[in-house]
């Protein structure tokens, strides 16, 4: 059953809405450049209000960060209480190695041959654990990490899905064109962010959640 992943949420009702609409995982972004920015105080309050909520059904969380050195990530991980980890900037591999297993790095490439480089870099270090994708792929933008929108290169995304043992796919996912994407591609997950929103951005909208996930799961 393909994985799915609603990112950028910043509201416990949100995360709340998340889950009830059968998503699998929810990220927190801790890049404060990004428009989908959360305080670590305001997670450690969320993640704590959601688990007293839900208890075992809570989502698999994860946190979102660009280029932040790993001490910063590890005490971050300890105070809201998370696991894993997606990195979105520029990492090296040896990031993804001091982390053991508990990360996953995000990429942007351009081309199928920049996609199947990176993926020979990082490769190494994939994580083992099959609850967190080997690698994310978003679509290319030359200033911007992630959330804008814009859709992946096929070519690029059935490149990727062919090296790596779980695909996470991104990038210009909506309700709308999520259940043509996952047929074409077979990706092991998707995460989206701004396709599920409405009006500000980390606002989601909690119809759009439903459709989303419903939409994944008929191509299962």
């Amino acid at each position: 059953m393909t994985v799915v992943k609603i990112c950028g949420i910043i509201r416990l009702e949100d995360a709340l809405a998340a889950a009830e609409a059968g998503a699998d995982m929810i990220g927190l972004n801790f890049y404060r450049k990004s428009p989908r920015f959360i305080e670590v105080e305001a997670a450690t309050l969320l993640c704590s209000q959601l688990r007293a909520e839900l208890g075992a059904e809570c989502p698999l969380i994860v946190g979102l960060f660009v280029n932040e050195i790993v001490g910063r990530i590890s005490i971050t991980m300890e105070r809201v209480g998370f696991k894993y980890v997606q990195l979105s900037g520029d990492e090296s591999t040896e990031m993804l190695r001091e982390l053991k297993g508990t990360a996953y790095k995000a990429i942007r490439p351009r081309t199928r041959d920049e996609a199947l480089s990176d993926i020979a870099y990082f490769s190494p270090d994939f994580s083992t654990d099959a609850r967190i994708p080997s690698i994310l792929v978003d679509a290319y933008h030359p200033d911007l990490y992630g959330g804008t929108g814009e859709g992946t290169n096929s070519e690029v995304a059935k490149a990727a899905r062919d090296a790596v043992p779980r695909l996470m796919l991104a990038g210009g996912l909506t309700p709308e064109n999520v259940a043509a994407r996952v047929s074409a591609i077979q990706p092991w997950g998707v995460d989206v962010a701004s396709g599920v929103e409405n009006g500000a951005p980390g606002v989601k909208d909690a119809a759009k959640m439903r459709d989303f996930v419903m939409a994944v799961r008929g191509n299962n």
